[in-house]
């Protein structure tokens, strides 16, 4: 009888076996193990409205809340991209002067693990104004601390009038 097979069976099950109790971070190529937050797309619609009643505050603190603290804002209404709080704050100053308000018209909304997409076409309208402006925008969301936070946001004017 050769011994030879089940000797070599023994040492590759012991092998694979010291590899899936050893931590992840010393197993060379794997993450850690992540936990998924769980989203579906109507919590993840609601971000957008939870971000557009903060519009309705007027106040531009409330609506950089919104925000992770490492996120990016391209902005409708000025070429300059916003990184800090500061710099978002700054943006909505002015945006919220003519008291907008969001109106999704159309939606794609994309969910992995802890982040989301949300993109599509949107209207402003200005409520001291009576401005209408229709705009692209996406949205890029990451639960952090287990909070749904903005890390960017692009918002740009549709092209053809």
């Amino acid at each position: 009888m050769n011994r030879l097979p089940l000797a070599s069976a023994i040492v590759t099950v012991l092998v694979l076996a010291g590899c899936a109790s050893a931590p992840p971070s010393s197993r060379p190529g794997l993450a850690p193990t992540q936990t998924c937050a769980a989203a579906d797309e109507a919590q993840i619609a609601a971000l957008f409205d939870r971000w557009n009643a903060s519009l309705a505050t007027g106040d531009p603190h409330q609506v950089v809340a919104n925000y992770a603290p490492e996120s990016i804002l391209l902005p409708t209404v000025s070429n300059k991209p916003r990184r800090t709080a500061a710099e978002k704050e700054d943006y909505f100053e002015h945006f919220l002067e003519n008291r907008p308000s969001g109106k999704i018209d159309q939606r794609f909304i994309k969910i992995g693990c802890n982040s989301a997409l949300d993109a599509g076409l949107y209207t402003f309208t200005f409520a001291k104004t009576g401005a209408v402006v229709k705009a692209r925008y996406s949205y890029t969301y990451e639960n952090i601390g287990g909070q749904w936070l903005i890390t960017s946001h692009h918002s740009s004017g549709m092209p053809e009038k």
